[in-house]
Formats: C-alpha cells, sequence, structure tokens
C-alpha cells in the first residue's frame, strides 16, 4: 500500500511539474509583464523586462518603453521616431516584438542623406489616454526624436484621468511575479476580478471628457512643438465601427469635434476609418473589438509610413 501511495505520489508530482514547464516555455505564464505606479502618468510598465507570451517576445527598455535599450540622446547620424500610444501602439502579449507597429514602421522606412539608421520608439500601455501619453512625455521627454507620433483609438476621445489604481489590484496589471504558473493561470482564469470601487468612482468621470482630451492632445502637439518635432496623430477605429451602420452617435460627434479640432490646430490627422472601409473582410485586421492582428498593424503602419515619407523628407532637406 504504502508503495503504491508513494507511485502516485511520484506521478502527481510529475504531472504536476509537467504541467508547470508547459504553461512556462509554451504560453509564457510564471514570467508576467510587472507594471508601476506613478503619480502623474498614473502606469507604466516597469522598466528592464524581458518575457515570452504565447511564443511572442515581449521586451520592455529602461524608460518601459516597448523598445530595445536606447540612448537618451541621439546621435547624429540617427533618425528617431517617437510612436505613443496605448495598447494598440503597444501590440499585448499577442504580438511579437518585431510585428509591432513600431518595428514594422521602422523597418519600412530606408535613412537617407546623413542618417545612417532609424529608429521608431515605442513609449505605450494598456488602456492609456491622451492625458497618460501627455505626462510620460512630460516626465521623459522627447528624446530628441524628430517625429513624435500619436496613436489613439475612438475610445481614447472618452478616456478617463490617469489612475495607478488597477496597479497590483487588477489582474491585467501585476506589481510583482507569482511564483507558479499554475498559480498564475488559476489566478487569472479561475479567481473572480474583485472590484476596484474607487476606480470605478474614476470610471465615472463626469464632465466634457472628450474636450478634456482634446485639451491634451494639444498640449502633446505644444510639447511637439517646443521640443523642434513635427506631430502626426493617428486614430484607429474599433471594429463594430465599420461598415453599416457605422460608429454610434455620440462617437460621430466625437469624432467631427476631434476634425474641426486637429483643423483648427493645424495637426496632421490621419482618421484610419475610411481606410478600413474601402477594404473586403475588415475583420481580419483585428484580434478582438478594438486591437489589431499582425495583418492590421502591417496595413496601419503602411498607412502611417506614407505621411512619415513626406515629413522626413522634408526633415532631410533641411539638415
Amino acid at each position: 500500500m504504502k508503495t503504491v501511495l508513494m507511485v502516485i505520489f511520484a506521478l502527481t508530482l510529475g504531472l504536476i511539474i509537467a504541467i508547470e514547464l508547459l504553461l512556462r516555455s509554451v504560453f509564457g505564464f510564471g514570467n508576467s509583464l510587472i507594471y508601476i505606479g506613478d503619480e502623474e502618468i498614473g502606469y507604466l510598465l516597469a522598466p528592464n523586462q524581458r518575457t515570452r507570451k504565447m511564443g511572442n517576445r515581449i521586451e520592455i527598455n529602461e524608460y518601459s518603453m516597448r523598445s530595445t535599450e536606447i540612448s537618451k540622446t541621439r546621435s547624429a547620424s540617427t533618425f528617431r521616431i517617437l510612436l505613443v500610444g496605448d495598447s494598440i501602439a503597444n501590440g499585448g502579449w499577442w504580438t511579437d516584438q518585431e510585428n509591432t507597429i513600431s518595428s514594422l514602421i521602422e523597418k519600412s522606412l530606408k535613412p537617407q542623406n546623413n542618417y545612417q539608421q532609424i529608429e521608431v520608439l515605442n513609449a505605450s500601455a494598456n488602456s492609456w489616454g491622451p492625458r497618460n501619453e501627455l505626462a510620460y512625455l512630460q516626465k521623459f521627454g522627447s528624446f530628441q526624436s524628430q517625429i513624435i507620433i500619436l496613436l489613439i483609438n475612438t475610445d481614447d476621445l472618452f478616456a478617463t484621468a490617469p489612475t495607478s489604481l488597477p496597479v497590483g489590484r487588477d489582474r491585467n496589471y501585476p506589481d510583482h511575479q507569482i511564483p507558479l504558473a499554475i498559480l498564475e493561470v488559476a489566478e487569472r482564469y479561475l479567481k473572480k476580478q474583485k472590484s476596484i470601487p474607487e476606480l470605478e468612482a474614476i470610471q465615472k468621470e463626469g464632465g466634457d471628457r472628450v474636450g478634456i482630451n482634446l485639451k491634451a492632445i494639444g498640449e502633446i502637439k505644444n510639447f511637439v512643438q517646443e521640443n523642434n518635432s513635427q506631430f502626426l496623430l493617428v486614430m484607429t477605429p474599433l471594429l463594430r465601427e465599420i461598415g453599416q451602420p457605422g460608429p454610434l452617435d455620440y462617437e460621430i460627434v466625437a469624432r467631427q469635434r476631434l476634425k474641426d479640432f486637429t483643423q483648427a490646430q493645424q495637426i496632421q490627422y490621419i482618421d484610419v476609418l475610411p481606410e478600413f472601409n474601402s477594404i473586403n473582410n475588415p475583420q481580419s485586421l483585428y484580434q478582438d473589438n478594438i486591437h489589431l492582428n499582425l495583418q492590421g498593424n502591417q496595413f496601419v503602419s503602411k498607412i502611417i509610413k506614407e505621411s512619415l515619407t513626406e515629413i522626413a523628407d522634408n526633415i532631410y532637406e533641411q539638415k
């Protein structure tokens, strides 16, 4: 009987170890991306992280960017672009480092004149809005980028104030590693997410949210100008906005306000919705209702590249 129990114990332990190794090596559990709170930004990815999720490589540098290590000071031979955004720019766990919008743009551009290389930096985090992105730029600076791209989606026009409340309390924003991959799976998929009453209050923020976020975009534009850079604003649509009946009434109003604002502020603006409406099967561009897959990233990167080429040519001529 004792021998049987020992065999059962050994088999059970072996099975647990095998499951743990499988969850770590194949799915990337047990090595989560860690977040840190910030009084102004709200939260950002902790610096200097490397992991793999579902086989996709994710690297976060010392400035909490989804980019490789960089020098904060740009070399004279480098043409630098800074992409700032939310989870669409970041790419999340479903996107390999090489397939993020920033990486695709970087690979598609070719240096000219005296520039020997092009860098496209990626400062982003899940659910950031214009106020988070403005605060990031104010804290870290422009990294001497010649062009700064703000990539938003329709929901960002209604984004609430930055807060660090989700960090360590929402399962999607962990502030420490869970020691076992099995425990992380249980925490993420089996345990019910606790509500965060204070966060729910922030999410009910009243007033003119669209106006507040437009003001933040205007401040980003001013920041870009003060740093002698060029500004490009790009907005991607939600999947349900494509085709008929199109955006909801309140989204149509907000979209028009953004268009009017960019014209008044002389901001170069790309609304990707018409491009998405011009293709067959736009669903093939999406990971879910908001986020893009590799094909979607490639599509948006190509659109952005066309505008960047014109902006970059003007900068090359001035050098």
